[in-house]
């Protein structure tokens, strides 16, 4: 079983930074900014030889029931039950603060292990801050910089004396085993314009009010991944923050967000774009699909808040019309109506991810696509260009994910985009490759004479 460290202390002391280190990678957002974190971040530490879970919390800050501010300390609250020892950080240069001392007390009644540290000690600037620390009563403090990786050796110290034996080799081959048995989960994004209900529905997807949510936009800014399991199928899915047009962000922490967004769509194998059901198909709405697209994901459109539209009848079917009408480079794309606050068509949705999936992944045998390739030819021959005919001489497919298909003619440069989407769309009805991106390169053949020279007249 992994070993849990949970990243706890007061806003803007470092922890974000500090639980980047311990991955290996900038995962969380970390700004000057106090409280960027507010979703609780979990992911696999090392340091040295020792490897373990991390869960970087929101700062601990005291706020009204019921507010933002006490739900993200609600979740930190689940951090801590979750954590086998807790990493208790504070701002060497700042010193102690009252918030300090009060959750240095709230630490000590959780009852687990904790490392006090003194974080920003680099320099002489800590020195003061660190020895002050000693008041807080939770042992000697281990002066780190996590942004210069100062104090790791110590900090490794402390943390392997804590941590227990490692299991025996033959425990470790065995748990190996078991895994490699186990599916690789399916990487999932959910995205969208600001409040369309992403958290809520990754909420009911986990049965627990894991993620942050509000009525107010912009609740979420990290991307947060979590794994759910699905009729025996495991997924993890990225909550992401919402995505505004690029003319109306201005603060240097939305932009953070929204590029932490767009990086997980690209490492995202589908991407569920989350539409409300009131303003669906804006112009953000299309864009966010474009680009979906041209990073060759699959996607599933979700239409959130449909309890809210009434029962009337052919609203589904009218939504596929829209859905082809306004994106026909990806015609026949699934699209669910759901409800993320009522639970309304969640397993519909995760069947359209389950499908969305097969489809990027399928492959089409070189012999099936020419015997396609010439009826289609047949039936709509490309234009003439110039006074000469092209010619198409053979299609096959060289990948999947999504799939892609190099098709070999004469005069690659002189073939209109138009006889592609003609093409590219046949290629989906006839292969059952409905909404899934499609790539279709052009490759001249080489030409057998072109080394002869030209006999003199």
């Amino acid at each position: 079983m992994s070993f849990t460290c949970a990243i706890i202390g007061r806003p803007n002391v470092g922890k974000s930074t500090l639980f980047n280190r311990l991955v290996g990678q900038k995962l969380a957002l970390v700004d000057d900014q106090p409280g960027v974190t507010r979703d609780r971040r979990e992911g696999e530490g090392r340091l040295g030889d020792l490897t373990f879970a991390v869960i970087d919390t929101a700062g601990l800050d005291q706020g009204p029931r019921g507010s933002l501010t006490a739900r993200m300390q609600e979740q930190t609250e689940a951090a801590i039950a979750a954590a086998d020892a807790l990493f208790f950080v504070i701002d060497a240069r700042v010193g102690l603060t009252p918030n300090d001392r009060a959750f240095a007390d709230f630490a000590r009644r959780a009852g687990k292990p904790v490392l006090l540290l003194a974080n920003k000690s680099e320099g002489r600037h800590g020195e003061i801050g660190a020895m002050e620390s000693y008041a807080l009563g939770l042992g000697d403090p281990i002066q780190i910089s996590a942004e210069h990786g100062e104090g790791m050796g110590e900090l490794y110290d402390a943390l392997r004396a804590m941590m227990p034996e490692p299991a025996d080799a033959d425990e470790d081959a065995d748990a190996d085993d078991n895994d490699n048995s186990e599916s690789r989960p399916i990487r999932v994004a959910i995205v969208g314009r600001p409040n369309a209900g992403k958290s809520t529905m990754i909420n009911q997807l986990l049965g627990e009010e894991r993620l942050l949510t509000s009525p107010e936009a912009g609740t979420t800014r990290d991307s947060i991944a979590v794994e759910i399991d699905f009729n025996g199928r495991p997924f993890r899915i990225f909550d992401t923050a919402g995505l505004r047009r690029r003319s109306r962000i201005d603060e240097k922490l939305e932009k953070l967000s929204v590029a932490d967004a767009l990086r997980a769509v690209r490492f995202a194998e589908v991407v569920v774009l989350m539409l409300d059901a009131q303003t669906k198909f804006e112009e953000q709405d299309l864009r966010i699909a474009d680009l979906i697209e041209r990073e060759g994901r699959a996607l599933v459109i979700a239409v959130n808040k449909w309890d809210l539209m009434g029962a009337r009848a052919n609203q589904v079917a009218a939504l596929r019309a829209e859905a082809d009408h306004w994106l026909p480079q990806i015609r026949g794309v699934p699209i669910v109506a759901v409800s993320g606050l009522l639970g309304e068509g969640v397993d519909r949705l995760m069947k359209a991810i389950e499908g969305a999936y097969a489809v990027w992944n399928r492959r089409v045998s070189t012999s099936a696509l020419n015997r396609w390739f010439e009826q289609a030819v047949a039936a709509n021959p490309p234009p003439a260009v110039a006074g000469r005919r092209l010619k198409l001489n053979y299609i096959t497919q060289t990948k999947a994910r999504p799939p892609s298909f190099v098709l070999f003619c004469s005069r690659a440069d002189a073939v209109p985009e138009s006889y592609l989407r003609y093409l590219a769309n046949s290629i989906r009805e006839n292969f059952d490759l409905p909404g899934t991106p499609l790539r279709i390169t052009l490759r001249e053949k080489a030409n057998p004479f072109a080394h002869k020279r030209k006999r003199p007249s």
